[in-house]
């Protein structure tokens, strides 16, 4: 019950849905006849909507979770036992799909592919199970670790989590599985506005973690035009990626699983 409500009690504070709650709100108030409350209520959605989709505030947001750990040049990585790579970088072949389709956040497998070509590290830790809702007949871990296999990492080369559902459960699955194999340190492998969230939980189990991120999204690429300060699909969805790491930092602190509040 509590993974459900983790994933639905966010929706209603991020953009979509908040300038939704207003609207329906909006709509209620104009039915009530409280034309004030609800031409208040329809503008600040339009708002809320406008500005969160603007990228001057989704990449503005969204750097801030990047900046904490900028990535590491692969010369620079320090030698650790094993990457710990965090799934969320692809969705299963279900019909009518013939293979896996990868996300904006397969560059997490790309570099952990590189790291262990570097000699980095002598394992790759697959962190990625399926939400219960999934359809897929295999875990994510299966098919992160297909990829690396076709692209030359060798299958003794990779230890697998297939049960993990968030974050906090890829640090304790990842660690019980370090403990097994006798690994004591790890590069953590994740995209760099999530990279604050998981080296906190990561390091509040113990895990001794460098971080390694990658899969960086604010590039400011329309900074400096009249674009960006127009709505696009992009940017509201780095607000609101920034939102959710937000929102995942806060529950974390209160929860004790961030190493600062422990």
């Amino acid at each position: 019950m509590e993974l459900y409500l983790s994933k639905i009690l966010p929706i209603f504070v991020y953009p979509v849905g908040l300038t939704l709650c207003l609207a329906l709100f909006a709509g209620l108030c104009s039915w009530w006849r409280w034309r004030r409350l609800a031409r208040f209520s329809f503008f600040l959605a339009v708002a809320i909507l406008w500005i969160a989709a603007t990228p001057a505030v989704g990449e503005f947001l969204y750097r801030q979770l990047e900046r904490q750990y900028p990535p590491l040049a692969i010369a620079d990585t320090p030698v650790a036992d094993a990457v710990i790579l965090l799934g969320g970088v692809l969705r299963p072949p279900l019909f009518p799909r013939q293979t896996a389709d990868l996300n904006d956040a397969i560059d997490r497998v790309v570099q952990a592919a590189r790291l262990y070509r570097a000699g980095k590290v002598q394992w790759i830790l697959i962190a990625a199970g399926n939400l219960p809702w999934s359809r897929a007949s295999r875990s994510e871990a299966e098919w992160i670790a297909d990829l690396l296999i076709e692209w030359g990492i060798p299958r003794t080369a990779l230890l697998l989590d297939t049960a993990s559902r968030n974050t906090a459960e890829n640090a304790t699955y990842a660690r019980a599985l370090m403990l097994q194999h006798g690994l004591r340190t790890g590069l953590l492998v994740t995209s760099a506005g999530h990279m604050p969230r998981a080296l906190a939980i990561f390091q509040a189990v113990g895990i001794d973690v460098t971080p390694c991120a990658t899969d960086l999204r604010a590039a400011g690429d329309q900074q400096g035009t009249v674009f960006y300060w127009l709505p696009d699909v992009t940017a509201l969805e780095l607000t609101t990626l920034a939102i959710r790491e937000w929102l995942g930092i806060m529950v974390n602190r209160f929860r004790g699983r961030d190493k600062t509040s422990l």
